[in-house]
Order: C-alpha cells, then structure tokens, then sequence
C-alpha cells in the first residue's frame, strides 16, 4: 500500500485585533513565522508544509515572505478557515491533513511527529487524532491530524459559525460518525492550564522572545523539556503571562460545545474576542 501524503497547513494572517501582525514580529534575528516554520520543518512525518493566510492586502506580506523562502502558500477565506484548510490541503494533494497553526511558534517538532504516528498506526481505520482532547501539553503544542475525506466531509457539512472558523469542531465535539483519538503527555503530565506558550497577547510574545532568547543559540532545535526545565528556572519569565495560563477560545462557546467542560478553559476579563489565525 502507498504511503499517504502528509501536508501540514499552518494558518497565518496578520489581522489579529489583540496584537496586529504578531507573526511577523522580531524573535531571535528572525520574524515569528520563519522561526515557527523552522521548527514545523523538523517534523519528520510531514511530506510538505504550506501556509494558508488570506485574500486581504495585508496578508500580501506573508505571501511575499514565503516567496522569498520558497515556502509553499495558499490564499484563502478570511474568517471560514475549514474552506481555507481544505482547500489549501486539496491544493497540496494531501491525503493525510495536519494542522498547526502558527500562532504556537514553540511548537515541539517531536510532538507533531507523536501525533502523526499515532494517526497512522490506525490509518485507515480513524478519522481524527489530536493532542487536544483532552489537552495535556502546554497551550501552544496544538496538533491536529485528520484525513482529507474527513476535512472535506467537514468542509461540505459544517454549518455552525464556531465550527467554521475554528476549523475542527464538527470532527471531535462528540459527531458519534467520526472515528477520533486523542494523544496524551506520555508522563501522565497536565500542563494544559498552567503553561501558555502560544502568541495572543503582548504579554504572550514577551515570554516567546525569553524563551527564544535564552535557547535558541545554543540549541535551534529546543524542545518542550527544555522549554519547561528554563521556565522553572526562571519564575519570573514563567510570570509574565501566568495570568492568562487557560484562557482560549472555549470560553466564549461552553453553551453550545457539547464535550468541552468549563474547567478546560477561563475567562479573563479584557478578552472579548473569538479569532482564529
């Protein structure tokens, strides 16, 4: 049997309203989305990475920046990411459909392959695999995988606001026709609520510049152990976002996702917004 073809597509805009053009800001001599990119290309499981952004003229800028590294790039809806993923996936030939998206630029290499491995262990016999449900790894290690019939069953089907715009909802909130499984910390570890090292807020980018900082150098590859081992070395980087440690984009849909539980998300009061990359 041929192997499938594995694609990963990495939504990027720089339309965020809470901190515009977060994944072209400066980390480690680089912008964010090069560094995420390079650490999305460490991924041994992938046979090729695209980036799925959209058809406004500010996201003109990353279409120039993945020209000039010769990343492959799809141009899609704005707001409709599941019409973005599927056709950005169709687009590449995948048969196999990984999402990462970029707003987790300490993405571990090895989780994402940890995740494939899993899919693929059971492929064809499941439809969706994740390390999402439920989450054990820090907020930012975000790995979705699912087969491309699925994407597109979801892409025809889907009809809920929240189901498009964050892409997977359909899949895995208890759709009783889809084969799912979940991928656990191997160490029976829960840091899903208590590390945050995804990129939302000024705070959030503050502590991915310490991070890359104090890493990077000496070791462009880090890891998720590296990454908690200097965190609990350094409380005080650890700090500067601790208070939004929890908050994602649950906490505005508990009324009507059906396996999502109030403990896996927290409300903050000065965030109003739902957005997706």
């Amino acid at each position: 049997m041929n192997l499938p073809r594995v694609v990963i597509v990495c939504q990027a805009r720089m339309g965020s309203t809470r901190l515009p053009g977060k994944v072209l800001l400066p980390v480690a001599g680089a912008s964010l989305l090069e560094r995420f990119v390079e650490r999305v290309q460490h991924s041994k499981r992938q046979d090729a990475i695209v980036i799925a952004t959209t058809m406004r003229a500010e996201d003109g800028a990353i279409v120039k920046l993945c020209e000039q590294r010769g990343w492959k790039w799809y141009r899609g809806h704005s707001t409709d990411l599941l019409d973005r993923t599927f056709n950005a996936a169709r687009a590449n030939n995948a048969d196999v459909v990984v999402k990462v998206p970029s707003d987790c630029p300490l993405i571990d290499p090895d989780i994402i392959d940890m995740v494939i491995d899993r899919f693929l262990e059971r492929y064809p016999d499941v439809d969706y695999m994740s390390n999402l449900h439920p989450a054990t790894w820090p907020d930012g290690n975000d790995v979705e995988v699912m087969s491309i019939n699925l994407l597109e069953r979801a892409y025809r089907t889907a009809k809920a606001p929240h189901e498009r715009e964050h892409t997977t909802p359909w899949m895995w909130d208890a759709n009783s026709d889809v084969r799912c499984g979940n991928v656990i910390h191997p160490l029976a570890c829960d840091y899903s609520m208590s590390h945050r090292w995804t990129i939302d807020y000024r705070e959030d980018y503050e502590l991915i510049c310490s991070v890359y900082e104090a890493l990077y150098q000496s070791n462009p590859a880090f890891s998720t152990d590296d990454v908690l081992r200097f965190l609990d070395e350094h409380p005080d980087v650890a700090s500067i976002n601790s208070h939004l440690c929890g908050v994602n984009w649950y906490r505005h849909h508990l009324d009507v996702l059906k396996t999502v539980q109030p403990t896996e998300t927290r409300h903050w009061s000065v965030s109003t917004s739902t957005e997706a990359a």
